[in-house]
């Protein structure tokens, strides 16, 4: 029997007051048990001790018997019992060194998310009834889930904007291997231009953030002069500035979409560059362009996308010099500022626009790990892709 692919189906409702109120509760509720979770396993920890899952759990029922936290009998015993599921997740990254030690939730107003498993939800004609709810939520059905599936887990969410989503996680058979194509590309990212590839095209940076500044400026300095507190006046401040920011992340999500799904379709091979987008923040000059650039999420959005259809996707190591190598007779150039856009090479005399040589560079080197992978570390694999460490990377001599 063929394995289907596992995709989320987010959209979005609108609760009435009664749904609202219930799944805020609920929210709060998670939040309570979570934190609780983390103390005592933080507690333990400073013991040298190690609390599993099955433990919380049993200190979840005894919570639920004490006067002071009998209002978690109120809400659904499920999204309680996920909520421990995804703290046992996180020390199992955290002691796999994949994460940083797991964080208390201390925001209230930020996003908030539960999670429902089919014990605690009920699909039936398109319509979905939470646990605790009489009435099945407003969904607006923007596309339709895959036929004759039903969810194996629910996760309904709130943003900071105010606005409710709800994912359904199903199996999704359409998501089938492409066939086969026989083109590669290297892929550079950059702030000038969003990507420029090995073919010579170069992807317009849309700046997302940068249209909309002078509007969100405004907005935050309006919420500045809000008195501290829970007001009235500042709820709506700061529910203008989320709105703005929502904007932004969902034409920036929208393009990166388009982007890597055009990319992923038309090549069997993508080369890119193992960036550590986290460090490269800490300029201060740069941050927020490179923010605004979302190279990560572009990452992540053509690792999982070439897993689903078959393709490959090669990381060549951060420190390789693609911008400082000649694409033709593989001259190291001593040095390349940021300034320098087009370059001639002292040893050939050819021509090079920065960017479009660098994605040559890559998919070199790309190519050569993919075709014969010998006298390769890998630093980091991706899903269906390898990595490329630039000291092993073949290189053409003048």
């Amino acid at each position: 029997m063929a394995t289907h692919v596992k995709r989320a189906f987010k959209y979005r409702f609108y609760p009435t007051d009664a749904q609202a109120a219930e799944l805020s509760r609920t929210f709060g509720c998670v939040r309570k048990v979570y934190n609780m979770a983390l103390a005592a396993r933080t507690e333990a920890w400073a013991r040298q001790e190690r609390v599993n899952y099955n433990q919380t759990s049993a200190m979840l029922t005894a919570w639920k018997k004490t006067e002071e936290l009998a209002y978690l009998n109120e809400v659904s015993c499920v999204p309680l019992q996920q909520a421990l599921r995804h703290l046992q997740s996180a020390f199992a990254n955290f002691f796999a060194k994949r994460a940083r030690y797991p964080r208390f939730k201390v925001k209230k107003k930020s996003r908030a998310s539960v999670e429902y498993t089919s014990s605690a939800f009920r699909f039936r004609g398109g319509l979905l009834t939470l646990a605790k709810m009489a009435d099945p939520l407003n969904i607006v059905w923007s596309r339709p889930l895959p036929e004759g599936v039903v969810p194996s887990t629910v996760t309904v969410s709130r943003d900071s904007a105010g606005r409710w989503f709800v994912s359904l996680l199903c199996e999704d058979p359409s998501i089938k291997p492409l066939v086969a194509a026989g083109t590669a590309v290297g892929i550079d990212v950059g702030l000038d231009h969003l990507l420029t590839l090995s073919t010579g095209e170069k992807v317009a940076n849309p700046r997302h953030e940068r249209r909309d500044r002078v509007r969100l400026a405004r907005a935050q300095r309006e919420l500045s002069r809000k008195a501290r507190g829970d007001g009235a006046n500042r709820r709506k401040a700061r529910a203008k500035v989320a709105k703005i920011h929502a904007r932004i992340t969902d034409r920036r999500r929208d393009v990166l979409h388009k982007l890597t799904t055009r990319l992923v379709r038309e090549n069997q091979t993508l080369v890119i560059e193992d960036l550590t987008v986290r460090t490269m923040v800490k300029n201060r000059s740069l941050a927020r362009a490179i923010s605004d650039a979302a190279w990560a999420e572009f990452r992540s959005m053509l690792e999982y996308k070439a897993s689903w259809y078959g393709r490959e996707v090669v990381a060549v190591d951060r420190f390789f010099p693609s911008s400082k190598l000649c694409s033709h007779c593989g001259t190291l150039q001593p040095e390349m500022p940021l300034s320098v856009r087009m370059w001639t090479c002292e040893s050939c005399g050819t021509a090079h626009d920065r960017d479009v040589n660098a994605a040559n560079n890559l998919l070199a080197a790309g190519l050569a790990v993919s075709v014969c992978g010998a006298g390769v570390r890998p630093q980091r694999r991706t899903p269906g892709g390898q990595s490329a460490m630039k000291q092993k990377t073949p290189r053409r001599e003048p």
